[in-house]
């Protein structure tokens, strides 16, 4: 029981890491057909990962109420999120079947209605609301105290006026600095080598860790830390 638990993921890791490895250097017909029959499992596990994630939200939530633990409340909300979308993908049902026929809009379903008039608002909201900490983050780090934090307040200023329509009438007001095209500069030229080199260091770590799970050393992935 010791061996499926501890030795066989990192033969199974191995042995894979290694079969498409060495068929990203083989491109033949046979190659291929491995690399389709890779995917259909891929997404195989990656359902079976799906129904593992949900059970493992529906768990913690319960025990959440069932221990009475702080935010409990939000855990009902979650819980009745859960199981009307979920009846509202799975059952075969529509508005009109509800009552409801004068919101059936072009069509579409109670879990599309619920999708683009209630969760896509929400997910906006959410997304809106981090404009004011990062407002307050760029307020901390755009203060004048050091040479660096003085050129990403130069930077930040340029780009910010660059991308309205006030940078278009500086430029057309004050001949020796077109703001627009400044702007176009720092977003593509030293902005696209710092993103280039955050990529590149990004990929180069994804490949370590991906040489570190085929040969055993990384086993994070089993639960352990070992």
């Amino acid at each position: 029981m010791l061996f499926f638990k501890r030795q066989w993921p990192v033969i199974v890791a191995f042995v894979v890491g290694i079969v498409m490895w060495a068929r990203y250097y083989i491109p033949t017909d046979e190659s291929q057909t491995l690399q389709d029959e890779f995917t259909r499992w891929a997404r195989i596990l990656v359902g079976f990962a799906a129904i593992l994630g949900i059970l493992s939200l529906l768990h913690h939530h319960v025990s959440k109420i069932r221990l009475k633990k702080p935010g409990f409340g939000f855990s009902y909300i979650t819980l009745a999120a859960f199981i009307v979308m979920g009846l509202a993908g799975l059952l075969p049902i529509s508005w009109r079947w509800l009552g409801f026929a004068g919101m059936q809009i072009h069509g579409e379903g109670p879990w599309n209605w619920m999708f683009n008039n209630m969760f896509v608002p929400m997910q906006a909201t959410m997304f809106s609301v981090l404009a004011f900490f990062i407002a307050s983050a760029a307020f901390r780090a755009f203060r004048a105290r050091s040479m660096e934090a003085t050129s990403l307040l130069l930077a930040a200023c340029i780009m910010m006026i660059g991308r309205v329509p006030i940078g278009k009438w500086i430029a057309d007001s004050v001949t020796f600095f077109n703001t627009p095209e400044a702007a176009s500069w720092l977003l593509n030229i030293p902005n696209a080598a710092a993103q280039r080199g955050i990529l590149l260091g990004v990929l180069l770590s994804q490949i370590a860790i991906a040489v570190r799970i085929i040969f055993g050393i990384e086993r994070t992935y089993m639960g352990g830390g070992d």
